[in-house]
């Protein structure tokens, strides 16, 4: 069988070359492929398109491609937390292709699966389906590139004629993930919010490369707590459980609450 661990985060990203397409998992800064990111930012790759849910914040996750402007492009559907990716989109120098959440969990999975594209309600009767929003702006402020109108149809879904619009689905040159655990195989466990977004961006990337707090034996997993199958990870690194894990909106209880 295939042994698919590699030494480092630095060797396992190696070949990501300039220009490259990246899939990137987490959900705020669950689940963030930190050492992977830190990786790839000490190699000085750049000129990136990137799809993940969010761009992470301004010091941490992927806020820390975007702050050293190795980012061209984001496809995301929350971008709120990050004051430099709110610059750089205003001023032009990131374009930005923004989309529902519900909408690119389905087109990374689509995309993992074999599904060239599909058919939602989600956008229909807004600039979603009808074009126009801003992807990227011009020094001047004007619009300088803006969504497209997309395919708009009917169909009846047992409640009577409904639109639908099309969606394409989303593959990328190479994923990285964050998962609690995994095998040499590459099967993947992940932790609770760190499951929203990982196996989904795991699954888009024609090599994707996962790096785990926690190394196993293949046969050490329970079968039925394996949430994502080695067929779709390539690499595989182990992190430690000391890596450091953020917190996006520390709330803590006041005295007698």
């Amino acid at each position: 069988m295939i042994d698919k661990h590699w030494a480092s985060a630095a060797d396992a990203v190696a070949d990501i070359s300039d220009g490259s397409s990246l899939a990137v998992g987490g959900f705020g800064l669950s689940g963030n492929p930190i050492a992977l990111i830190e990786a790839l930012l000490a190699q000085g790759t750049k000129d990136l398109s990137v799809v993940s849910n969010n761009c992470g914040v301004d010091d941490w996750g992927l806020g820390v491609l975007l702050a050293a402007q190795r980012i061209r492009k984001m496809t995301s559907s929350y971008v709120g937390e990050n004051r430099e990716f709110e610059r750089q989109f205003l001023s032009g120098e990131l374009e930005l292709e923004l989309t529902p959440q519900g909408t690119l969990a389905e087109k990374l999975r689509a995309g993992g699966s074999g599904i060239a594209a599909f058919f939602t309600q989600t956008g229909v009767g807004t600039q979603v389906a009808e074009g126009g929003l801003p992807r990227r702006y011009a020094p001047d402020g004007s619009v300088a590139v803006a969504s497209p109108v997309k395919d708009v149809r009917t169909f009846d879904n047992g409640q009577g004629p409904r639109e639908y619009l099309l969606e394409e689905a989303i593959t990328t040159d190479f994923s990285l993930v964050h998962a609690l655990a995994g095998d040499r195989h590459g099967n993947l466990v992940f932790n609770k919010a760190a499951r929203n977004f990982n196996p989904l961006a795991a699954m888009a990337g024609r090599i994707c490369i996962a790096q785990v707090e926690e190394l196993v034996e293949p046969g050490e997993l329970d079968p039925d707590r394996i949430h994502l199958p080695g067929v779709f990870v390539h690499r595989v690194v182990e992190v430690g459980r000391d890596i450091p894990k953020r917190i996006e909106r520390r709330t803590v209880a006041t005295e007698g609450s």
